[in-house]
């Protein structure tokens, strides 16, 4: 008899398990009773006698694997040679363990079916011993469980991988990076970690669509595989933010005391990513042209573990950043330190914006001819737990890189139609204005958000004053004009702050929804001495009033400045002459003119 064996050898003693071969119907699994059962239930059924054959398989295999019940009882070692190359030697001697155990036992395997399929399989078998306790059968059942392996599959490939671009995650990325450094320092070799940001990205989501968004960072994605080996890691951590490894990095020699040769490769791809990044991408039918900064860091000059690694490679990135936008910057500790203080910054920023951190001071901008409060404008104030208060200029910004400006803008929103609500429920009649920020005055539904906050309020719409900068405002004025038309014509009144320092025109000016324009403290410094800045300053009054619009003084702080406006026509200013931004529950306090004002206009 030609009998076969799962290690494809005749049986010896103890006898070899059989699987597949020139069966016999000698063993219980063969009748008909037991053929009536165990082929109504989905999966394999099978007996094998050892040091014999398999004498019964039932004809499930046929579905699962393409095989028929005959096929399997007469080729010799068939189940072996279905078995997955990659499964092979482990499950023969698993099952061949299972069998000399005399116990049940149960494996997992592949098998490849001839008809094209790969069938995980759970393989749950009973031996069957006689009374001297030698092996009589094995009773086997084969389960397919690859829908659950697909299913164990896909949440590996979720934990560990990016779902967007399919690269791997920052979990992933830091195992790979702890693997490549064990052997950086075995070899003494390189590493190289490239920290890599999108620059604007927020304003290509908020512009044409999340979708679009989604699309420009899997394009980028493809184009840093092309910028790397295929033995490079490109992973995506989060947001708009990339991460490359270059591995196995050849420091010239045992004797190398320096990172010259890996610091060059890492720059080489940094260029390289720059240049693949040139051309553009197509987002919702238009081109649109990115950049991307580029943070460097090497293994072992710059740090000595996975963790500082990729610590370094983001803080040289966020210099990048501030100092060459669309280029890359390495990690050097002198460098860095002023560079740590701000990354510290960014971290208590962002806390400050999930606790509400802030408090609004109030500057009073007062009529001119009388030197009483009309309104005041609101100014952000961040009270640092940490180190008291922190000066706009510092963190606003910042603000605006990290994507954090429109939840401090709300917040300045909702507060300001608090406080003047209260004044008024306090009788003190005063208007408001605050500043809307340059990504702020992109957002669609800007005009919606800011009458909403106003009607929840209770506030009137002219009450309150929108100041835009002149030049944010003539970036894009397609975008920028229609939601300020739309508050000005629900009765919103619009500034343009700044004025002078940018580059409107006279003709554009006329189609603008603006009632005030804001003289930039830059003019009204140096008058009345600078005659230069006097001209300056008479010109925008005159445009002013030719257009209809109210002009506003800014930065005023001498008797000689006040004067000189008075008696250039200009209607209304503010500066540290009459008031410094004070907390709300002074203003109260200044809302009655002073003695030497009241004085100065009845005069």
């Amino acid at each position: 008899m030609n009998e076969s064996t799962r290690d494809g050898q005749r049986p010896a003693t103890p006898a070899k398990a059989v699987r597949g071969g020139r069966g016999r119907a000698s063993a219980p699994g063969a009748t008909s009773d037991y053929r009536a059962l165990v082929e109504q239930i989905p999966a394999i059924t099978y007996t094998d006698v050892p040091g014999e054959a398999t004498s019964y398989i039932s004809p499930q295999v046929t579905a699962l694997l393409g095989v028929t019940p005959e096929e399997w009882l007469v080729e010799a070692d068939l189940w072996r040679a279905l078995l997955h190359p990659e499964d092979r030697e482990r499950a023969v001697a698993e099952y061949q363990r299972g069998c000399d155990s005399g116990r049940s036992f149960a494996l997992e395997y592949r098998m490849m079916g001839r008809n094209g399929r790969v069938v995980w399989f759970r393989d749950e078998a009973a031996v069957v011993a006689d009374e001297q306790g030698r092996t009589r059968f094995v009773q086997g059942l084969m389960l397919d469980i690859t829908a659950r392996k697909e299913v164990e599959e896909a949440e590996a490939v979720s934990a560990f991988h990016d779902k967007l671009t399919g690269l791997p995650n920052r979990a992933m990325f830091q195992d790979l990076l702890d693997r490549a450094l064990a052997r950086a320092r075995r070899q003494n070799q390189a590493v190289a970690v490239l920290a890599i940001d999108v620059d604007d990205f927020k304003l290509v989501n908020d512009t044409l669509g999340r979708e679009a968004g989604d699309e420009l960072l899997r394009g980028v994605a493809e184009r840093l595989g092309q910028a790397t080996r295929e033995t490079d890691v490109v992973s995506r951590p989060g947001a708009d933010e990339f991460t490359v490894m270059l591995a196995d990095l050849d420091r010239g020699g045992d004797a190398a005391k320096d990172d010259a040769i890996p610091q060059m490769v890492a720059e080489t791809v940094s260029l390289r990513i720059g240049e693949l990044l040139q051309a553009p991408f197509s987002l919702a039918g238009q081109e649109v042209f990115v950049t991307a900064s580029i943070g460097l860091s090497l293994f072992p000059g710059s740090a000595r573990n996975s963790a500082s690694l990729l610590h370094t490679a983001e803080s040289a990135l966020h210099l990048s950043k501030q100092s060459s936008r669309g280029g890359f910057t390495t990690f050097s500790k002198a460098d860095m330190d002023p560079r740590v203080n701000r990354l510290s910054l960014a971290s208590r920023l962002r806390r400050a914006v999930e606790r509400q951190n802030w408090l609004l001071h109030y500057q009073p901008i007062v009529s001119l001819d009388t030197g009483t409060i009309r309104e005041v404008e609101a100014l952000i104030r961040w009270q640092d737990p940490n180190g008291g208060f922190v000066p706009p200029g510092e963190f606003i910004p910042l603000a605006e890189e990290m994507g954090l400006i429109e939840a401090i803008g709300d917040w300045v929103l909702h507060e300001l139609c608090r406080q003047l609500r209260a004044w008024r429920a306090d009788g003190i009649n005063v208007k408001g204005g605050f500043n809307l920020s340059p990504r702020e005055l992109l957002r669609p539904d800007l005009a919606s958000r800011i009458l909403q906050a106003m009607d929840d309020e209770g506030v009137p719409t002219s009450d309150v004053l929108v100041e835009v900068t002149e030049s944010s405002m003539m970036v894009d004025p397609d975008r920028t004009l229609p939601p300020l038309r739309e508050l000005h014509a629900a009765g919103v009144r619009i500034a343009i702050d700044d004025f002078g320092t940018g580059y409107s025109s006279l003709a554009r000016l006329r189609s603008m929804p603006v009632d005030v324009l804001k003289i930039d403290q830059s003019f009204v410094r140096d008058i009345p001495a600078d005659a230069d800045s006097c001209r300056m300053v008479k010109a925008i009054v005159q445009i002013a009033h030719t257009l209809g619009v109210t002009p506003l003084a800014e930065g005023i702080e001498t008797e000689a400045q006040w004067s000189f406006l008075l008696e250039n026509e200009c209607r209304l200013g503010q500066g540290y002459h009459f008031s410094r931004p004070v907390p709300a529950a002074e203003i109260e306090l200044l809302a009655a003119p002073p003695k030497d004002v009241s004085e100065r206009a009845a005069g």
